[in-house]
């Protein structure tokens, strides 16, 4: 198959692009900056150079695709990436494009905890919107919505396997309690496979790693499986809420912003986990994923 790939230089791109070339299928990828095309060399066979907002690049992406992987998404807005140009605008764009070309597949990779909620973090809302044009398209489609992923280039897990090699203790948000289930990188990629490959997959579908763990726990498992396992301290939410607020202002430097605060306290725990049950995978358990990377 010829495989339409937006995102396949990122965290997750890279790995489906990956896996998809071994099963012999065809990546024909669009690549927004040359210094990033390195990251697929030899697995992506063709490079479109453009974006989202390009129209003929667009074009030339999904010409002749059997199926489109749109995996482009922003956590955190700079300039005119907003999560509205990004996440909706940019979905409406790519979807036109493959409507067009009549592809008839379109594989699309949203979160845990989309929905169309005021209380919703703007990156929540507009991963809903960006749901709900696929959802009229009126192409096959498969939406899946990961938790948060573990990987190498997971720059939060990253973050906390620095503080804990070189703090001497390590913050936790109020009482720590809040459920995490991270799924293995390589885990998500399998199931964006095989909703390509299996016509069948319609509908969303959301993924999570075997067990549910409190962020507490979580911050625990990556300090052993850094070698540095350092105690715990606890911020007060309204400490954490204050600094987070003025991380604001650092834009994509922040190391934390008042919305991913916010999504952290919610949760990412799935109790509609599809990933054996649709997928056929039986995840990583998250620590075995850690010591591939960080030991």
């Amino acid at each position: 198959m010829l495989v339409a790939m937006t995102g396949a230089t990122g965290f997750v791109g890279r790995h489906v692009a990956a896996l998809l070339a071994r099963r012999g299928h065809t990546v024909r990828a669009l690549v927004r900056r040359a210094a990033r095309a390195g990251a697929v060399a030899g697995v992506v066979a063709e490079r479109v150079p453009g974006d989202l907002g390009d129209a003929d690049a667009l074009a030339a992406l999904v010409r002749g695709a059997d199926a489109v992987v749109h995996l482009v998404g922003i956590i955190v807005e700079a300039g005119g990436a907003t999560f509205q140009a990004v996440h909706v605008e940019g979905t409406a764009r790519l979807l036109a494009a493959a409507r067009a070309a009549g592809v008839p597949r379109f594989v699309h990779m949203s979160a845990v905890g989309a929905r169309d909620e005021p209380a919703a973090t703007p990156y929540h809302r507009t991963k809903w919107h960006a749901e709900e044009l696929v959802r009229r398209s009126g192409l096959a489609y498969a939406i899946l919505r990961p938790s948060l992923i573990s990987g190498p280039e997971s720059a939060p897990i990253r973050l906390l396997a620095r503080l804990h090699r070189w703090s001497p203790v390590v913050p936790v948000f109020g009482d720590g309690r809040f459920p995490t289930q991270p799924v293995w990188v390589e885990d998500v990629a399998g199931a964006f496979l095989r909703a390509v490959e299996d016509r069948a997959i319609v509908g969303a579908f959301e993924l999570g790693g075997p067990a549910v763990l409190t962020y507490a726990e979580l911050v625990r498992a990556v300090g052993r499986a850094s070698g540095h396992p350092r105690p715990l301290v606890h911020v007060p939410l309204p400490l954490a809420r204050a600094a987070a607020r003025a991380f604001d202002l650092l834009g994509p430097a922040a190391p934390l912003t008042s919305d991913q605060l916010q999504m952290l306290l919610e949760g990412s725990a799935t109790p509609h986990n599809a990933i054996t049950t649709v997928f056929g995978i039986v995840p990583l358990p998250f620590e075995e994923s850690l010591k591939r990377y960080l030991a």
